[in-house]
């Protein structure tokens, strides 16, 4: 899984059958920061309703989006699996002294 940068819609007026009235997205991985590209924008099947400039959770995991989604024979790879609400990045917390953990 990965957060992703909505860069808009797909338009194909030729797909698998097993897309038809599903809304693709193009995608824009993110790297740890959620802010910097990491790789280049990927195609996604979007079954949550994202739209452009929202951040995703998207997953490469085809054949375990085919089986939650009941898709057989789909050249489906990427979907969105979640819409980010907000980003955090933590850093590691170090123990406080004198406490035994």
């Amino acid at each position: 899984m990965q957060v992703a940068l909505v860069l808009g819609n797909a338009i194909s007026t030729v797909k698998h059958r097993s897309l038809e009235n599903v809304k693709l997205l193009v995608c824009q991985p993110l790297g740890s920061d959620g802010k910097s590209r990491d790789g280049s924008p990927v195609i996604a099947a979007d079954y949550m309703g994202a739209g452009a400039g929202e951040k995703v959770i998207i997953t490469s995991d085809g054949s375990a989006v085919r089986e939650l989604y009941g898709l057989q024979n789909s050249p489906l790879r990427w979907t969105v699996l979640g819409l980010v609400d907000d980003f955090q990045k933590s850093s590691a917390s170090k123990p406080k002294e004198g406490k035994n953990r």
